[in-house]
């Protein structure tokens, strides 16, 4: 049987009909993980396997695919314990998950990081979710933003420390830096004990010392409304 041109077309090529915006998204996060942000829309619709101009019909430019990106790293953000655990519980579940879902896809961390929000981005449901759950322990709603601010920093850095080679810290053979260098080997006892790298130590103690800080300021609002 005789293959035709078009049939050709169709099975070596996907058509601009089987394009849409999630498939164009998650096509180009595979180029910013492999190439970073110097990639181009030629670059993208070539590895779509479609003309550049089949593009716009689902997004409008680099940046729309940039804040696309975002909203599928975001949406990897779990918020399950955000409805149901302690407010505690419920903020250490979801800085894990934000750490993970950054970490796994390094170079997006510091474009989207300074990236201006789409004001219709899926996002601010979970910025809602967590200041509602602060607000409800007592937090002012200023104050609830400021936690969440200074949560989301210590995240992001933790995901590029995730990233960054376990010894860039090491100094060796620093005779004139003894107490650093005998804190590096003491981690690294204790990570080999553990089986825990050194970037998850220091996230679990940023983590543990963020929550133990709001856990202390809430007893004391308590203690003062209740000085008994």
């Amino acid at each position: 049987m005789r293959v035709t041109e078009s049939v050709r077309r169709r099975v070596g090529r996907p058509s601009e009909q089987v394009l849409s915006r999630v498939r164009i998204v998650e096509t180009a996060l595979d180029l910013l993980d492999e190439h970073g942000e110097g990639f181009g829309m030629r670059d993208l619709a070539r590895e779509l396997g479609v003309r550049p101009s089949a593009l716009y019909n689902h997004v409008e430019n680099k940046e729309d695919v940039f804040r696309g990106i975002r909203e599928v790293i975001a949406g990897r953000v779990s918020q399950r314990e955000l409805e149901h655990e302690p407010w505690d519980v419920a903020l250490a579940a979801w800085a894990r998950s934000y750490r993970d879902a950054f970490a796994a896809h390094p170079p997006t961390i510091a474009l989207l990081a300074v990236m201006p929000f789409d004001p219709g981005s899926h996002v601010f449901a979970s910025y809602d979710r967590i200041v509602a759950l602060l607000t409800s322990e007592g937090w002012s709603r200023a104050a609830a933003l400021n936690i969440l601010v200074a949560f989301e920093s210590f995240i992001l850095g933790s995901a590029l420390d995730a990233a960054a080679a376990p010894d860039m810290m090491h100094a060796r053979d620093r005779d004139d830096v003894p107490n650093f260098t005998a804190a590096y080997e003491e981690r690294d006892r204790q990570g080999s004990d553990t089986c825990t790298g050194p970037a998850d130590q220091a996230f679990a103690a940023g983590l543990e010392l963020l929550l133990r800080g709001l856990r202390s300021e809430q007893r004391e609002r308590g203690a003062q409304l209740d000085p008994r």
